[in-house]
């Protein structure tokens, strides 16, 4: 028998942001305004936001693997909460599952983002650090993006 170590883990990340409410959770649910940040110039990136809606990302690892990000919109509350559970796979194998809440709410002048996510990862493929880490990174990014907006 193989063993297939699962690994469970939970994060949460949080941001405050110099912007509008209005326009934090626009660069969660506009397509094109979400690929500036969600996504690099050598990916791939589509976006249905509507409950049922799917979002892919599609990329290539430094390794050279295929990777496919792929979520399905669960809950949302504009302006207020996004619930998605996604899928990462490399090369056509899942190797993460995960549900993710995105909380916003108003704080000051600006938007306090809250990001939680729990997953499962699967056969040492990912690990909880690396997704937290990658997570953290497109929340700076979006920071960046809402700069430049």
């Amino acid at each position: 028998m193989i063993e297939t170590p699962v690994i469970h883990g939970s994060f949460t990340l949080e941001r405050t942001y110099p912007a509008a409410l209005q326009r934090v959770f626009g660069a969660w649910s506009t397509p094109a305004a979400k690929a500036r940040w969600f996504s690099t110039p050598e990916s791939e990136h589509s976006l249905d936001f509507r409950i049922g809606g799917v979002e892919t990302a599609t990329g290539t690892s430094p390794e050279g693997n295929r990777l496919v990000f792929r979520s399905i919109y669960h809950h949302i509350i504009p302006d207020q909460r996004i619930v998605y559970g996604s899928t990462l796979s490399a090369d056509g194998v899942v190797i993460t599952v995960s549900v993710t809440t995105v909380e916003f709410a108003e704080h000051g002048d600006g938007t306090r983002l809250t990001l939680t996510e729990s997953a499962a990862f699967l056969d040492g493929k990912e690990k909880p650090e690396w997704r937290e880490n990658g997570s953290a990174g497109q929340l700076d990014a979006l920071a960046l993006q809402l700069e430049q907006d």
